[in-house]
């Protein structure tokens, strides 16, 4: 018996070491690219930047470089302009795909996506109604409705929207995953069909925000907004991959994750309540941006497998490079005027979204 399952072991330890090598390529790779995608962001736009003199800028920053390097016009860019941009679109990017993990994890489905729990469509609603109704209660007071308010109202929606799925979902102190999809649909479409009510009533200029605002853009990216964003992003990443075991017991079913000793309505609402602080803190500093949410966590899970332990954190790492490249994209396409970020990742998202779908159509039918 020993010499029978002596060569099984060897196969099933050569095929662990092989699995470990490939993830290990594909984190240094994906870290790679990411890095490398930085440093042409910082240098990209209408004033093209080389990536040699934003790397002598960087390091000028830092203190190996000369000093009255920091005094140029390229650096300016760089710094105050482009830097904060990159780290915001960084940082949008990994809450988003996380957040797609996480819900994919939660229904079980990869095709699930952060936008189905209305968490989106209800920040979307609070910054509408912000820039709308707050610019008209000012306008008789002869003040301008400053721009800082407008994320903290984008993130207390939200909050609220969350807060109204989850009340509608629990009963009896349990959470329903069915209940939660269909009412995060239907909070959705409230919410929409509100915000165009909004748009309907808004002048020209409010009406131009708002359209930029429901395509999203990192142009509005400031230190002082990353100063706000930033904290909360941050421990939420950190947090997240606190999940994988239970997400990981949650793919057998949830009957056999609560036999395993998984606390499963906890995860539940942890995972409800990270989503709705990543994606409405997301939402509140560029915008609705769709689709990065469903493409990184599909596309990490072909690579590395389900594991939990591996796809949240790379699922960051490949939203942040994502929305790093889309941003890229959106401000070459058209320079020197800048398209909306929202509308490069729909483009990439909607034809994957569409192969996703004929792609289980053809597994189902076989």
């Amino acid at each position: 018996m020993k010499q029978a399952a002596a060569p099984g072991a060897a196969a099933l330890a050569q095929l662990a070491a092989n699995r470990r090598q490939r993830n290990l390529v594909v984190v240094a790779g994906l870290a790679g690219f990411c890095l490398l995608l930085m440093l042409l962001s910082l240098g990209a736009g209408a004033f093209a930047i080389a990536p040699g003199r934003v790397a002598d800028i960087l390091l000028a920053r830092i203190g190996f470089g000369p000093a009255d390097l920091l005094d140029s016009r390229e650096a300016l860019v760089v710094l105050n302009i482009r830097m904060p941009r990159l780290l915001l679109g960084a940082l949008v990017g990994a809450a988003l795909a996380i957040s797609g993990a996480l819900m994919q994890g939660l229904f079980r489905n990869p095709l699930a996506d952060p936008g189905l729990v209305g968490v989106s469509a209800g920040a979307g609603l609070a910054a509408a109604a912000t820039i709308v109704l707050g610019d008209r209660l000012l306008a008789g007071m002869d003040m301008k409705l400053p721009f800082a308010v407008l994320p903290f109202g984008a993130f207390f929606g939200g909050l609220v929207s969350t807060l109204a799925l989850y009340l509608i979902a629990t009963r009896e102190g349990r959470t329903s995953v069915a209940t939660m999809l269909l009412a995060g649909v239907a909070l959705g479409a409230l919410a929409g069909s509100l915000t165009g009510l909004l748009a309907f009533i808004s002048d020209d200029r409010q009406l131009r925000d708002l359209t930029f605002w429901s395509m999203g853009s990192l142009g509005g990216a400031s230190w002082s907004k990353l100063s706000v964003v930033a904290p909360i992003v941050l421990p939420l990443l950190i947090a997240v991959p606190l999940l994988a075991r239970g997400l990981n017991a949650l793919m057998l079913g949830e009957a056999e994750a609560y036999h395993l000793g998984i606390a499963v309505q906890r995860i539940k609402a942890l995972a409800v309540l990270l989503v709705a602080l990543a994606v409405g803190a997301s939402v509140a500093a560029a915008g609705v941006i769709g689709f990065v949410g469903i493409v990184v966590p599909h596309l990490i899970r072909l690579l590395i497998g389900p594991d939990h332990r591996l796809l949240l954190p790379l699922s960051a790492i490949g939203g942040a490079t994502l929305l790093v490249g889309a941003d890229i994209v959106a401000r070459l396409i058209v320079v020197p005027a800048e398209l909306p970020i929202g509308i490069v990742t729909a483009f990439i998202g909607a034809p994957f979204f569409l192969w996703l779908l004929l792609r289980r159509g053809r597994i189902a039918e076989s």
